[in-house]
């Protein structure tokens, strides 16, 4: 098996995230899925594991690579975390905790409310992060041994030309339709309705612990912040200037042992109590209450402000990137001045195809280049509800692929390529740094190289 087509790890970190909570629990899979298929130092894959991700195609529509290509991108994980920790490469357990509350948010927006997600995998919330927080650190450690061992590899326009160059004529593939798309997003407000319940709630909750109930039992059950609250809404030391400044200024406000008022900050409404302080740091925990931005959202003045940004755009008063940065409340677009990059490449251009986003192609399909839409609806990943204006940038016509018009897309290909090399002779090395062992039912795989060994 040629292993630089399976370099690409991110695939397995991706399809780990979600694919032993796709079913109802591997108890009820039977024990056999549980039969541990390959160890790497101390890291084990079952088969439940490899079953879940080849299902996970199937489930998909996809065609699902052989088994065995699987289970060698499952030890080429393992080997990146037992050389990690051989290393001591390790991630902040901040790092970890932010991709887990993006994720929580991903699976709450996709099955719409928590008692869904329960019901879809038959296993509690607190049991769903856990599980959950594991894989996102795995996934974390295995990104950042990625960056350690390829992310220094650099190119040149030469490479570049040199590569175009040694493909055939008549092989240079046929390039689709592309193009440039920005958006400038607004959330809609809480109504006033929802903001008071939210803090009568917090006081109700305050009253409590002045009562004499322990805070943190009170912010494990209750704390919206999901990854402070399976520590009692510890959020351990920070140092000023690291929390938004609502937050910052009421904790340090504060004695140790006091609790603040009710803080409203872009995350929702928090009750802060101080811990400690030490210096230009201090510790604090709290418990957040997020609104729900699919019921009793004000539009209104989300829409005046979009209205407003596009006249002085279309008059040339201001400029659709610098609107979008200083503005747009979707802050991973708003950074490269509003355009929407695909995932899967990086570049800001989409192909103009079926695999776009749907509501991105209806809305261009009735637009021009260079026209901006008015305000229509939107949602962000975490499920806040917003609206958004659509700036159709620019379209290419299908063509043949050159070196003028496709360079990034070509030097991302060069770029790959040597990233993978270098983690290929990465992984000729690190084989001898780790114990890998096979079971012999996978004999016929000659994963890495390897045959199958008994001696788990």
């Amino acid at each position: 098996m040629k292993m630089n087509k399976w370099i690409a790890v991110q695939l397995v970190a991706v399809f780990s995230l979600f694919c032993c909570l796709t079913g109802k629990g591997q108890g009820q899979q039977g024990v056999s899925l549980d039969k541990i298929i390959a160890r790497v130092d101390n890291h084990y894959i079952l088969n439940s594991e490899l079953e879940e991700m080849y299902n996970q195609y199937k489930a998909e529509g996809r065609t699902a690579p052989e088994k065995c290509q699987l289970l060698e991108s499952l030890i080429i994980n393992k080997m990146l975390l037992a050389k990690a920790e051989i290393d001591s490469v390790v991630v902040e357990d901040k790092q970890v905790d932010g991709e887990l509350d993006a994720k929580m948010g991903y699976m709450i927006q996709r099955f719409g409310s928590e008692k869904n997600i329960v019901e879809a995998y038959g296993k509690s919330i607190d049991n769903l992060k856990a599980e959950l927080r594991n894989q996102v650190k795995e996934q974390k450690i295995v990104e950042k041994m990625q960056q350690t061992i390829s992310g220094n590899v650099k190119i040149t326009p030469s490479e570049v030309r040199k590569f175009f160059n040694s493909i055939p004529k008549d092989s240079l593939p046929y390039i689709p339709s592309e193009v440039e798309i920005g958006h400038i997003v607004k959330k809609g407000e809480v109504t006033r309705e929802q903001k008071d319940k939210l803090r009568q709630q917090l006081l109700e909750i305050k009253q409590r612990v002045e009562k004499g109930e322990d805070f943190a039992n009170l912010a494990q059950i209750y704390s919206e912040d999901l990854g402070s609250a399976k520590n009692g809404g510890d959020l351990n030391f920070a140092k000023r200037g690291a929390m938004v400044p609502e937050f910052e200024g009421a904790a340090l406000a504060l004695k140790p042992g006091e609790m603040s008022d009710i803080v409203e900050s872009q995350f929702g409404f928090h009750l802060i109590k101080l811990v400690e302080t030490r210096g230009a740091e201090y510790h604090a925990r709290h418990i957040l209450l997020r609104p729900d931005y699919n019921k009793g959202t004000d539009m209104s003045r989300a829409i005046r402000s979009l209205d407003s940004l596009r006249t002085l755009i279309q008059i040339d008063t201001l400029k659709f990137a610098k609107a979008a940065l200083d503005n747009s409340d979707d802050k991973e677009t708003a950074e490269s001045g509003g355009l929407i990059s695909d995932r899967s490449t990086g570049l800001a251009r989409l192909t103009l195809d079926a695999s776009m986003d749907p509501a991105l192609y209806f809305a261009i399909d009735t637009m021009k280049v260079g026209d901006l839409s008015h305000p229509v609806s939107y949602r962000l990943e975490d499920g806040s509800s917003a609206m958004r204006i659509i700036w159709y940038k620019s379209r290419s016509e299908p063509h043949t692929a050159n070196l003028h018009d496709d360079y990034e897309k070509l030097a991302q290909i060069v770029l790959s390529n040597k990233r993978n090399n270098a983690l290929e002779e990465w992984f000729k090395k690190a084989q001898g740094d780790v114990f890998i062992s096979i079971e012999p039912e996978y004999k016929n795989c000659k994963v890495l190289g390897l045959a199958a060994t008994d001696d788990m």
